[in-house]
């Protein structure tokens, strides 16, 4: 029988799975505004000193290209109507100790996830089959199912997840970009952009070819002390798709947990079930 603890963690991250982050720099902390005004370029300001009417111009300038730069990531998120994967995730808790298992993902766009997760020797631990409104699980080990409205997920994950921020995550595409950008900076590494949402501060670098690197997601509420960051890594193209098939995770409020995430299968746009029925001698949780 698989220990309780080890049960939670993966019911927690059989939810949050499904995204990546960067190690580097977790638990840096988002840059502050005085830091990442200090990042643009010195040539911005000795414009500032020497040519007022300059200035005016590259702010304008600056302001289009956010924009563009804005609706050209809302423009290329990955779009499909099916989507499938098989996925070994490995994760290190705040315990210290190392877990790993298999993951099989599919979706349906806007209406139906379906997640089964293996333990050890392939059995079938979970079965999880989430829509906009509900999340239904399967504890195949323990004979027994729970029917939880779709604000389970942020009950388990402590964000604010709805199928569509879930959907974001497992397609690869960016979460909690809010169009108030404050702050850009480009060089020969790429773009990195700093936006404000109601919720996170989303601090989003860009690899030149404007491919999702990496998301460093800061609480608003400071309070609160919780961030998450997200790499992406290891393109391929199939079906005309750039698709991430490396992620990298870190997660903490009380405390950390480190992921990884690696896309061993995966299609797009192919005939799909979605297995789901509760066995007779199955008790509800």
């Amino acid at each position: 029988m698989m220990r309780n603890a080890d049960r939670i963690m993966i019911m927690k991250w059989s939810f949050v799975l499904l995204t990546g982050i960067c190690l580097g720099i977790a638990g840096t902390g988002c840059r502050s505004a005085k830091k990442i005004t200090t990042a643009i370029s010195k040539k911005d300001t000795t414009v500032i000193k020497t040519d007022t009417a300059a200035v005016e111009d590259l702010h304008k300038d600056s302001l289009k290209y956010i924009s563009q730069l804005y609706n050209y990531i809302q423009s290329n998120t990955i779009d499909c109507k099916t989507f499938s994967a098989k996925l070994k995730v490995h994760y290190e808790g705040s315990d210290g100790k190392d877990y790993e298992f298999n993951a099989f993902i599919r979706l349906l766009k806007d209406q139906k996830i379906w997640i089964s997760i293996n333990a050890l020797l392939g059995i079938e631990a979970f079965r999880v089959l989430i829509t906009p409104d509900s999340v239904k699980v399967l504890y195949k080990l323990d004979k027994v199912y729970q029917l939880r409205s779709v604000n389970y997920l942020q009950e388990i994950s402590h964000l604010p997840f709805d199928f569509s921020v879930l959907q974001s995550i497992i397609l690869g595409n960016s979460i909690y970009l809010d169009s108030n950008i404050l702050y850009y900076r480009k060089d020969d590494k790429g773009i990195s952009i700093l936006s404000i949402g109601p919720v996170f501060r989303n601090y989003l670098t860009l690899n030149n070819d404007l491919s999702l690197k990496h998301s460093k997601l800061d609480d608003v509420d400071q309070m609160r002390a919780r961030y998450c960051d997200i790499t992406y890594g290891q393109y391929e193209n199939a079906d005309s798709v750039h698709f991430s098939t490396y992620r990298k995770i870190s997660f903490a409020e009380k405390a950390r947990l480190d992921v990884e995430l690696n896309f061993n299968k995966y299609s797009f746009n192919e005939n799909l079930n979605f297995p789901f029925s509760i066995p007779k001698n199955y008790k509800r949780k």
